[in-house]
């Protein structure tokens, strides 16, 4: 089955996760936005990207699971608008495709493996420990957001088997 994990936002990132193992990570597809060239997601590319993987395995069942986001308190208007369209984005993409979505919330991965109030960057921590294989991709700091979506993926791939 490949599972693919979303982080979303504009720092977000995509997973791509078959039979327990990591095929691919990417960061979140952006684009320039206006006078400002504030960044929005690209929504093309993330089809693009998808398609891409999916037409590469054949035949394989496909789930995706969407990081269950809410508006955080102390947060911007613009911002969280510009998440809710990010996230709605994502929606839109994965129904169009016709895949079905999953979505979890922050705080059922993260107390799956144990990183409820702990850093951000405990979570690069603790998907390097479970795919070691993988610690050269997660390196950086930066990228944490590349970690929640392989933990998103992993967390679906180890709670949901009986779904299968």
């Amino acid at each position: 089955m490949l599972i693919i994990g979303i982080d979303p936002g504009i720092s977000g990132s995509i997973c791509f996760f078959l039979d327990g193992k990591i095929l691919e990570v990417l960061e979140m597809p952006t684009m320039a936005e206006g006078k400002k060239n504030k960044k929005q997601i690209n929504g093309s590319q993330i089809y693009n990207e998808i398609n891409r993987v999916i037409n590469k395995i054949q035949n394989q069942e496909v789930r995706v699971v969407i990081e269950q986001v809410s508006a955080m308190p102390g947060q911007g208007v613009t911002s969280m608008f510009n998440f809710g369209q990010s996230f709605g984005i994502l929606k839109g993409i994965c129904s169009a495709m016709k895949l079905p979505m999953y979505f979890v919330r922050p705080a059922k991965w993260k107390k799956y493996f144990n990183l409820i109030n702990s850093e951000k960057d405990a979570s690069r921590t603790k998907a390097i420990e479970i795919f070691p294989y993988f610690s050269q991709e997660l390196s950086k700091k930066k990228d944490a957001n590349k970690a929640d979506a392989i933990l998103i993926a992993s967390f679906y791939n180890e709670t949901y088997k009986i779904d299968s």
